[in-house]
């Protein structure tokens, strides 16, 4: 008995171990943002929007410009979304906006909208420059 309990709570262990390990793994996704020569990695948020957005990867866009804050594109298939009130918008956030506009943040400013949460760009100091005025073509893979 005590050799089937052990047995037990060795599969527990493990479980919930792998479980962790896979929840940390997701957490930490990234895909690539690539804009002419510059590369940056975005860390995805673990949700059915990434996943769905995921799927069409890689895709090259032409984002246009909006607001003097952000680049976004009409996707041609709307996407799982869960829009929340975000409140305070940062400079790199990937998001959905409705279920079919996918944006790219490149200043910080106070917002009322809702929006799905895609990413974060890390390293995006430079964005807005990267970025420039107008339309830019993008890449995510």
């Amino acid at each position: 008995m005590m050799r089937g309990l052990q047995q037990i709570l060795r599969l527990l262990v493990s479980v919930i171990i792998l479980s962790a390990s896979t929840a940390f793994a997701l957490e930490n996704e990234t895909m690539q943002m690539k804009i002419g020569d510059k590369a940056y990695s975005v860390v995805l948020n673990d949700n059915n929007t990434t996943k769905a957005l995921r799927e069409l990867l890689p895709m090259t866009v032409t984002m246009a410009e909006f607001n003097g804050n952000e680049k976004y594109y009409l996707l041609h298939n709307s996407l799982p979304s869960r829009p929340e009130h975000i409140g305070q918008i940062k400079s790199g956030d990937v998001m959905l906006f409705g279920d079919d506009s996918l944006v790219v943040f490149y200043k910080d400013f106070k917002t009322t909208y809702s929006y799905t949460r895609i990413g974060h760009i890390e390293n995006a100091a430079d964005l807005e420059q990267t970025l420039g005025r107008g339309s830019v073509i993008i890449t995510f893979e």
